[in-house]
């Protein structure tokens, strides 16, 4: 059994430690997604790009890739995701906001730097989301799952920004989850088909709304928290898929 790993130059040197854990783990080898070649031989592969393409080339020759290109798709495209849930009946802050403040979001924006506050009003832009602000700026809940199951939920906090990204200086605590959060994170999860994700909230008026997926969700701050190795979980996880498959 063996696999390729899939990660952006960029992001194979800042997920480093994350990359030395799967090689650990697992027998794979790194391959940058500036040099892939999807005809390439592999029993699975691990997608860690936002790529959904990568998956569906992999997918259409019978190759086991986790995360789905489905998902990959979904989580990658805030208003993409945004209307899904919607459609499901799972609370978002209301999107295509025309108030002032709102939340601008580029539609495939990751970690918080292609989202701003915005105080007045302009023409909604394409590639954007415009979002009404939550009620609890800076501070947010991110959620950590492996098929369908709840491994780890961590609250990040800011005071000197709106946005509460651990990677942007936001402090971070473990969380423990009430059982209408535990439901309303099942519920989400029952939605999509996924491998492992992050979901992240804000709090608004006392409870958690959701704000979007993490597809090739990152682990450092659950590292720095917890003693839970969650790639090593993951790992295993996909030993059992790929064995049982």
């Amino acid at each position: 059994m063996s696999g390729i790993l899939v990660y952006s130059r960029e992001e194979a040197k800042r997920n480093a430690f994350s990359v030395e854990k799967y090689r650990k783990y697992l027998n794979i080898r790194l391959v940058l997604q500036e040099e892939l070649d999807c005809s390439c031989s592999a029993d699975f592969v691990i997608n860690r790009t936002n790529d959904y393409t990568i998956a569906e080339k992999f997918e259409k020759r019978g190759i086991r890739v986790f995360n789905p290109s489905s998902l990959t798709r979904l989580a990658n495209d805030k208003q993409l995701c945004y209307e899904f849930m919607q459609k499901n009946g799972i609370e978002i802050m209301p999107v295509n906001y025309s108030g002032i403040p709102a939340v601008k979001k580029a539609v495939g924006g990751k970690g918080g730097t292609e989202v701003f506050m915005i105080h007045e009003k302009e023409p909604f832009e394409k590639g954007y989301v415009y979002q009404k602000p939550s009620s609890d700026l800076g501070r947010d809940l991110r959620v950590w799952l492996i098929n369908g199951r709840i491994i780890a939920a961590v609250l990040r906090e800011s005071k000197a920004d709106f946005r509460a990204n651990f990677c942007l200086g936001g402090s971070a605590t473990s969380y423990v989850l009430s059982e209408e959060e535990k439901n309303l994170i099942g519920n989400i999860s029952n939605l999509i088909k996924y491998d492992y994700i992050g979901i992240d909230f804000v709090f608004n008026s006392g409870k958690i709304v959701f704000n979007e997926i993490e597809d090739s969700v990152g682990a450092r701050m659950l590292y720095s928290l917890t003693d839970v190795d969650i790639i090593k979980e993951y790992c295993n996880y996909i030993t059992c898929e790929v064995k049982n498959g």
